[in-house]
């Protein structure tokens, strides 16, 4: 337990993290698709395609040995700022990529050459030499090898050494690696940090040369839930989209698919923009789990209408929400996130009502 801003802050269990980070890898990559041209020179595009499903395949084993072992190699932060504040899953992030993009592929595509590794050699390193061994020694665990250096050695010193990096039990991978680092410091659009662990999610679309179809993100996220509740929620997605809204994906502390009528806006928007101006969306974090988030800002206007809503919702309404800070429920979440519902199967007994709720909270011209 630690204390964040003077609350507490209560770091859940690698296992518990490691599955909640599983579930966030998309379970569908198609089969076929178009690469943006930068990556062209790597490998063939069917060579690339099938080395992305490898490393999708590789970060399911990664986390089960997380699940399983994690907590032999991985420990919490000191002062952590989320209750999944891990640095080693941040530090192997980084290494992966480093790894990746600092490599030249082998001709025969069975290992990367690296004599560079930025992370790890800069004047000022990014990862400690004792969390790089710790790093390695995982990465070992889940089937990569490293020649060239001794991570039993007293006197480790990555920068003085010229690494073979190979996966044996599928060296297709090395090709997905080198292709998906490329894309995340090329191709990546939104600001990449450096705690950030999005590329342990296998983001193939990255790699697209064509925008990817906005309901397909929704469902990579949210297939995790029970079907009937997919459903809902794609449906719910659909109907907002015809009639005009925008979605746009935000990575924070939390994982965010946020709504908003941004088509009137006198200026070119950022994805942060619209997400400050949403009306409502979907949540997926580590503390609330998957969740539909209205910032109801109208329902002193549409009373009415919210009497004929079933009991659960009308009751959520009417709590509101607010400052938690203020009302002493748990510690500052930077901004009014809205009304909480959790999406599981009992979001479907009130899904006709939520739509209708939803309807009403938009600007007057989008209403029906």
């Amino acid at each position: 337990m630690s204390t964040h801003h003077g609350e507490a802050v209560a770091i859940k269990p690698i296992s518990k993290v490691a599955k909640f980070q599983k579930n966030l890898i998309p379970a569908n990559i198609p089969d076929s698709y178009t690469l943006n041209p930068i990556l062209k020179s790597i490998a063939s595009e069917e060579n690339i395609r099938s080395g992305v499903i490898a490393f999708r395949n590789f970060l399911y084993l990664f986390f089960d040995r997380l699940i399983s072992d994690g907590h032999l190699y991985t420990k919490p932060s000191k002062k952590p700022i989320d209750m999944t504040n891990y640095p080693p899953l941040s530090n192997i992030s980084n290494l992966l990529v480093d790894i990746g993009y600092n490599s030249m592929l082998a001709e025969s595509g069975g290992s990367l050459l690296i004599t560079e590794i930025p992370s790890c050699t800069a004047p000022k390193p990014l990862i400690s030499v004792s969390n790089q061994i710790v790093c390695l020694r995982f990465l070992v665990h889940c089937g990569f090898v490293f020649t060239g250096i001794d991570l039993e050695s007293k006197k480790f010193n990555i920068s003085e050494s010229q690494i073979e990096v190979s996966y044996p039990d599928n060296p297709i991978l090395l090709t997905g690696l080198k292709a998906m680092s490329v894309a995340e410091i090329e191709l990546r659009t939104t600001r990449r940090y450096k705690n950030d662990e999005s590329f342990l999610w296998c983001d193939y679309r990255l790699l697209k040369a064509e925008d990817t179809d906005i309901l397909d993100v929704p469902k990579d996220y949210l297939h995790p839930l029970p079907e009937d509740v997919q459903d809902f929620a794609i449906k719910l997605h659909q109907h907002n989209i015809n009639m005009g809204m925008t979605c746009v994906l935000t990575i924070l502390s939390d994982i965010h698919f946020a709504y908003s009528y941004v088509k009137n806006s006198q200026r070119a928007l950022s994805p942060r923009n619209i997400y400050q101006q949403r009306v409502w969306g979907f949540s997926i974090s580590m503390k609330s789990g998957y969740c539909l988030v209205v910032r109801a800002k109208k329902t002193d206007k549409y009373t009415d209408v919210i009497k004929n809503f079933s009991l659960p919702l009308q009751k959520a309404i009417a709590n509101g929400y607010g400052c938690y800070r203020k009302i002493g429920l748990e510690r500052c979440q930077e901004d009014c996130q809205g009304i909480r519902i959790p999406l599981d199967e009992s979001i479907l007994d009130m899904s006709e009502d939520i739509e209708t709720w939803l309807d009403n909270e938009m600007p007057g011209s989008l209403r029906k």
